[in-house]
């Protein structure tokens, strides 16, 4: 790259850590880079750290020694969460939303690059601690939200799909009771998807009772993975605690009230925002 100046290079690097989220990024790849000394650089970082933290885009850690460097953590305020978070339920509370069986409907807001990205944001803030080493979800619904947590991770996605893909090679496949109407159901996993004892952070777009996150947990024990996070766009509070199979997990919002015949709704920040 040619040299730039400190302006353009201030930029430069600024988007440079955007896109490289939890990757560690040496100040001599930066110098190399900017053909620039590495106090300079320094100098650089420390305004970039200063306007990331003041504007709540994340942190900037910086790693001492040989080995040291920088390295960008998405971060997302809990009180703007809170605000996008009351904007989706407002959302979710429209009438027509409501479908048979007390479900919303939720598809073109999980088709919304924008949204999802302020919520995948989101996820990353609350589990960019737990030492992940993929994100899971299962087909289809809950993909977008799923790419969108693993982008700011920068963590590779896995999908669970309903069956069997020829075009996956051998796989895994279990037997699950799905939580919200007991009908056993199946759902399976590429062998070569998952590497054994992997870290993993189970990302879906609604959860009822939880039998089908309590299924991608099962399956996981067969690879022996550890399940290091669950995360959970919308949950339905209109389940009984003793039909509930999921005690540890993070939600942002929770429907806890559907009346089929008026169509109203109340849908309230979930319990990351009880924390």
């Amino acid at each position: 790259m040619r040299k730039l100046k400190r302006s353009a290079r201030l930029v430069e690097m600024t988007q440079y850590l955007l896109a490289r989220p939890h990757t560690l990024v040496s100040l001599t790849a930066f110098a190399d880079r900017y053909q620039s000394a590495k106090s300079s650089i320094s100098e650089d970082l420390a305004i970039i750290k200063e306007v990331f933290e003041e504007e709540g885009l994340g942190e900037l850690h910086t790693l001492a020694g040989a080995a040291g460097g920088v390295k960008f953590l998405p971060k997302m305020d809990k009180t703007e969460a809170l605000g996008i978070i009351k904007g989706i339920c407002r959302e979710l509370e429209q009438p027509e939303r409501v479908l048979p069986g007390g479900y919303l409907y939720m598809t073109d807001m999980l088709g919304q690059p924008s949204l999802m990205n302020d919520v995948g944001r989101m996820f990353a803030t609350v589990f960019a601690d737990r030492q992940l080493d993929v994100i899971m979800t299962v087909e289809t619904k809950g993909i977008p939200l799923a790419y969108a947590t693993a982008t700011y991770l920068n963590l590779p996605v896995v999908i669970v799909r309903r069956d069997n893909k020829v075009t996956e090679g051998s796989a895994v496949s279990i037997n699950y009771v799905s939580g919200s109407n007991k009908r056993i159901q199946t759902m399976s996993l590429a062998r070569r998807a998952l590497r054994e004892r992997a870290r993993v952070l189970i990302i879906d777009d609604f959860m009822r009772a939880g039998g089908t996150i309590q299924g991608m947990m099962d399956l996981l024990y067969e690879f022996e993975a550890t399940v290091a996070g669950v995360g959970v766009f919308v949950e339905s509070g209109e389940v009984e605690m003793d039909e509930r199979l999921l005690e540890d997990y993070v939600s942002l919002a929770k429907l806890t009230a559907v009346d089929l015949k008026t169509k109203q709704t109340t849908v309230l920040p979930g319990n990351y925002f009880r924390s």
